[in-house]
């Protein structure tokens, strides 16, 4: 029987030998984060080659811009994957030397990197719909074939389905880069009814939607890219934790035996982990020996409770409060 952690991932999924990720099981933390990552991005490579040739033949056998942009689209979808790799695999790293707090920011500069794949391809298609417009003269442009609408058809089911798929398993490993990855899938399902819409109404006697359908497809491609930069830079930039994992955390230390009250908590994101400072006051004529242990049993709690909690410092200040019996 698989139980779940609290972040939701099973034992199986996130370790083979225990819940309580300590220290000494870092490395065996980053292999199991490591083994998600990589089997859904093998997924995600092997579907997006499948679509992305699919749409090409059927854009270009239809004579559909739209589908072709669409295929564009799918094709840097394998791109924006192989990042994904690229910074689970870094960010996994041990501490070593010149990085001695870790490595995994790395996974928010491989969502960056996305980010800029993704404006990227967004600024081609858009540049190719904008000229087609500009060119005038719609009537003379070509109507699409009926293929190009079922490829897009396909495409809004396949790529919506590996949105949820690939979100799913973010959530699990809190990754940024794998939750990047799950929006470009995202991105991907929303270009494609555009496609659909446009190649509709093109087949329905407008073929200027066609073109048209280009443009929208940029412009949600765009808004993804930002929404990516965006959690990346606060993710790199020491944001503070949610109000729900700061209640938690409180929760978790105001319930540990010794604890007269918190004086302060801190917290910070370090990539997809996070850093917690606390200030607990323990009784004053505790022994140093017996308010360490009150401090040790606070960082275990936290460690326990919080998986996704790399480090943490707790301070001891001394109360006025009568030690218990």
């Amino acid at each position: 029987m698989n139980e779940e952690l609290p972040n939701g991932l099973n034992k199986t999924e996130f370790s083979e030998n225990s819940v309580v990720r300590k220290k000494t099981d870092e490395e065996q933390y980053a292999h199991a984060r490591a083994r998600v990552a990589y089997r859904v991005s093998a997924a995600s490579i092997g579907v997006n080659l499948a679509l992305t040739a699919f749409k090409l033949f059927a854009g270009i056998f239809a004579r559909s811009m739209a589908m072709v942009s669409d295929a564009v689209h799918s094709a840097s979808d394998v791109f924006s994957t192989f990042l994904v790799i690229i910074g689970v695999k870094i960010g996994g790293k041990k501490s070593d030397e010149n990085h001695q707090y870790g490595h995994e920011r790395f996974e928010c500069v491989a969502a960056i990197l996305l980010a800029a794949v993704l404006a990227a391809t967004g600024g081609v298609l858009g540049y190719s719909g904008i000229k087609t417009l500009a060119r005038g003269n719609y009537e003379a442009l070509a109507i699409p074939g009926t293929i190009a609408l079922v490829a897009a058809a396909v495409s809004i089911a396949v790529k919506e389905g590996m949105f949820w798929f690939t979100r799913a398993a973010a959530k699990k490993i809190n990754s940024s880069a794998l939750r990047a990855d799950a929006w470009h899938h995202r991105s991907d399902a929303l270009s494609s009814i555009g496609a659909f819409a446009g190649i509709l109404g093109a087949r329905l006697g407008v073929p200027v939607l066609d073109p048209i359908a280009s443009l929208v497809i940029c412009v949600l491609i765009f808004k993804a890219s930002v929404d990516i930069f965006a959690d990346a830079v606060r993710k790199m930039t020491d944001e503070a934790c949610d109000k729900k994992t700061v209640d938690l955390l409180m929760a978790i230390i105001s319930s540990q035996d010794g604890v007269d009250d918190v004086d302060k908590l801190l917290t910070r994101k370090f990539g997809d982990r996070v850093y917690v400072e606390t200030e607990i006051s323990v009784c004053g004529d505790l022994s140093l020996r017996d308010a360490h242990a009150v401090a040790q049993r606070v960082h275990n709690s936290i460690e326990a409770g919080c998986p996704e909690v790399k480090h943490v410092t707790v301070h001891v200040n001394p109360s006025d409060h009568p030690p218990e019996e």
